[in-house]
C-alpha cells in the first residue's frame, strides 16, 4: 500500500502537457486524482492516454476508480466554487492542489500592453491564488500539500518572455508568504521552478507570437541554453518532494547558482542571463 493510497490530489491543467503527467504520477503513487480542464475532450480521453503511456502499470478499471475529469475554469470565480464544492461533496476530503495551469507568451515588456498582462496574470497567478484559498479549509485539516508550479522565469527574468516573468514572480513570492503563513497548520507548501520542458512542437510553438523578435525568441524559455526537462521525470520528482515535504524544486539544479549570483551582483548577473540566451 502507497504513502498516497485513499489520497484526494487535485491537479489544475490536468488534461494537457505537464498536467497530465502529474496526474499519471500520483495515480501511480496510489492516489485518487481530479484533473481539472476547460476541454471535456481532452479531459475524457486522459485515462486512455495515461494507460497507453504505461502508467506504471495502471489499467482501465483501476483507472477509471481513481480518476476524475472535471471541466472548470479556475479563472472564474464561480467555477472554482463549485470545483471545490464538487470535490468535497465527492470525496469528502483534499489532500494536495498542484497548482499546474498557466501560460507563456513572446513579446518585448514594453510591448505587452496591460491588457495582456492582465490576461497572463489571471491565469498564472489569481487562478493559483483562487485555487488555494478554496482547497485551504481542507488541506488544513490533515496538513495536506500545495504545489505551485512557476518557473525558471520565476527567479530569473529573461528577454522576449513578454509579461511571463513577472506573473511568475508574484506566484513565488505568494508561494512563500503561505509556506510561512500556513506552517503551524502543517501544510506543506511547495515551489516548482523548471526550466523548458521537452515538447514535440517547441522549436515552432511561439513563431506566431514571436513575430518581429530575434530568432532566438522562437526556442523554449526565449532562448535559453539548456536541455529541455523531461516531463515524466518532472512529474515524478514533483510526487517525491511532496513525499519529502521539501519546500521548493529548481530544475536544473544549477540554476540556483544564476539566482544567487543575481542577488549578490545583479548586473553579473543581467550578462550571464544575456550570454545564456544570445542566439548561435
Amino acid at each position: 500500500m502507497t504513502r498516497w493510497h485513499r489520497k484526494v490530489v487535485v491537479v489544475t491543467g490536468g488534461s494537457a502537457g505537464l498536467g497530465s503527467q502529474i496526474v499519471e504520477a500520483f495515480l501511480d503513487a496510489g492516489a485518487t486524482v481530479v484533473a481539472v480542464g476547460r476541454d471535456s475532450a481532452r479531459l475524457s480521453s486522459l485515462a486512455a492516454n495515461c494507460g497507453k503511456r504505461g502508467g506504471g502499470g495502471l489499467e482501465a478499471s483501476a483507472l477509471g476508480e481513481r480518476l476524475t475529469g472535471i471541466v472548470a475554469d479556475v479563472t472564474c470565480q464561480a467555477d472554482v466554487e463549485r470545483l471545490f464544492a464538487e470535490v468535497g461533496s465527492r470525496f469528502g476530503r483534499l489532500d494536495a492542489l498542484v497548482n499546474n495551469v498557466g501560460r507563456s507568451t513572446r513579446g518585448w515588456a514594453v510591448d505587452t500592453t496591460p491588457e495582456e498582462f492582465q490576461q497572463l496574470w489571471e491565469l498564472n497567478f489569481l487562478a493559483a491564488v483562487r485555487c488555494a484559498r478554496a482547497a485551504y479549509p481542507w488541506l488544513r485539516r490533515d496538513g495536506g500539500h500545495l504545489v505551485n508550479i512557476g518557473s525558471l522565469a520565476a527567479k530569473s527574468a529573461a528577454r522576449f518572455l513578454g509579461g511571463y516573468p513577472a506573473t511568475k514572480a508574484a506566484l513565488a513570492a505568494y508561494t512563500q508568504q503561505l509556506r510561512l503563513e500556513w506552517a503551524e497548520q502543517r501544510i506543506h507548501v511547495m515551489l516548482v521552478c523548471p526550466g523548458p520542458l521537452r515538447r514535440e512542437d517547441a522549436g515552432a510553438r511561439y513563431d506566431a507570437a514571436a513575430a518581429g523578435l530575434p530568432a532566438e525568441a522562437r526556442r523554449p524559455g526565449g532562448g535559453v541554453r539548456l536541455k529541455g526537462l523531461d516531463p515524466t521525470w518532472l512529474a515524478r520528482r514533483i510526487v517525491r518532494g511532496c513525499d519529502r515535504r521539501e519546500a521548493e524544486i529548481v530544475a536544473p539544479a544549477k540554476a540556483r547558482l544564476l539566482f544567487a549570483l543575481q542577488q549578490l551582483a545583479p548586473s553579473w548577473g543581467d550578462w550571464l542571463v544575456g550570454r545564456m540566451t544570445r542566439g548561435g
